[in-house]
């Protein structure tokens, strides 16, 4: 992020970093550069920007890195064809077998597959751990953990970790923080500007914000760290086309405004099930109650469109609920401009049943998108009635 970049507001380098008009044509909007190759002046002779090959550097995908890397701070940011995929890069290159990385005790069930189903069939070793109580964190930490790896909020439990806190145990410990921005997005949480290493995000969620883009990203300031994720992005072709770009940065330009909604209708959402008969418990980081509250107060701008609640009755009142809502889609993914419904123990969090990191099987959880707030109120009652 250049200096004069740093000095704009949010929203404004939303919609401008990486997107100055063409200067060819005088378009607004960055072309999709649909092309895998690049025609060169003479043997090496790369044009401005140096492209060459799709799969090593795109014109669309590098406009979206550079806006990405602004909104995160950092100075670095590679782009993916999904979540998991920066998620695999990362831990590929940060990882040796035998080190030990730790994780949290109710992460997302694919980055958990991830650690316990793939690398751990490469000699890594993995430890969850509730991670907002930095004392246990300390504890679990080895002489070879070489990355802490955070989620904050979690994933569905929305718990929430003291970002400043874990970055001193990591650089305390030699070890990488990455945490795992998606919840609460650059424009909610600023990591890198507390001390992590590495920001991960599924694009596919809040920034691409329309369900109709799959990508991930990592953002850094550690120049030899983005050279190694580079290389093994280009090594291992982890690419996204230039249309799933085109289609992330479009969504991220009206991001701010999107969260804010998000946040409201989070809100309003929060109030109407605290106390409802049916309701056990309302897991929101904005609610005072909240193990979390300060330290997420502290650190994010608001407390985001993502809510949990679990249902008296268990799994199958649970499941009763998200098949009468008739607004809130039952689906997978969260962070669309439209709300969706979940039952974690059989959907999403399917992989992590009998381990550490099995959720409560009467587990609800919303995405709350941008509707009427009104209407997406009386649609949660009238399910749980």
């Amino acid at each position: 992020m250049s200096e004069e970049d740093s000095r704009l507001g949010f929203e404004t380098r939303a919609i401008h970093v990486g997107q100055r008009p063409d200067p060819r044509t005088g378009s607004v909007i960055p072309p999709i550069y649909a092309t895998s190759t690049f025609a060169q002046d003479g043997v090496g002779g790369l044009r401005e920007g140096g492209y060459e090959y799709s799969r090593t550097r795109n014109p669309t995908r590098t406009a979206l890195e550079e806006c990405l890397a602004s909104l995160e701070g950092g100075r670095h940011a590679q782009a993916f064809p999904s979540g998991m995929a920066a998620s695999d890069v990362a831990m590929r290159t940060m990882l040796r077998p035998g080190d030990h990385i730790v994780i949290p005790d109710d992460a997302y069930g694919g980055t958990f597959r991830l650690v316990d189903k793939v690398l751990s069939l490469w000699g890594i070793e993995h430890t969850p751990v509730h991670q907002a109580d930095l004392a246990a964190v300390r504890a679990a930490v080895r002489p070879n953990t070489k990355v802490i790896w955070c989620e904050t909020p979690t994933n569905p439990l929305l718990a929430v970790s003291d970002v400043s806190g874990l970055a001193a145990i990591a650089a305390e410990a030699g070890a990488k923080l990455v945490v795992d921005n998606t919840f609460a997005t650059p424009y909610l949480q600023s990591p890198l500007g507390l001390g992590a290493d590495v920001v991960l995000h599924s694009t596919t969620k809040y920034l691409g914000g329309h369900s109709d883009v799959v990508g991930g990203a990592l953002i850094t300031s550690d120049d030899e760290l983005n050279d190694q994720f580079a290389f093994l992005r280009n090594a291992a072709g982890a690419v996204p086309g230039p249309f799933d770009a085109w289609l992330t940065l479009r969504g991220v330009k009206t991001l701010a405004v999107r969260m804010e909604r998000h946040s409201d209708n989070a809100e309003r959402v929060v109030e109407a099930l605290l106390g409802h008969p049916r309701v056990q418990r309302v897991y929101y980081p904005g609610l005072l109650e909240h193990p979390g509250h300060e330290v997420a107060a502290k650190q994010m701008r608001r407390f985001g469109g993502m809510v949990s609640f679990t249902v008296a009755g268990g799994e199958q009142a649970a499941q009763n609920v998200t098949a009468r809502t008739k607004l809130f889609i039952l689906a997978e993914s969260l962070g669309g401009v439209e709300s969706l419904i979940e039952h974690p123990h059989k959907m999403t969090h399917a992989s992590v049943a009998g381990s550490e990191l099995e959720v409560p099987d009467n587990l609800v959880r919303l995405s709350v998108g941008i509707e009427d707030g009104t209407d997406l109120v009386q649609d949660l009652l009238q399910a749980l009635s």
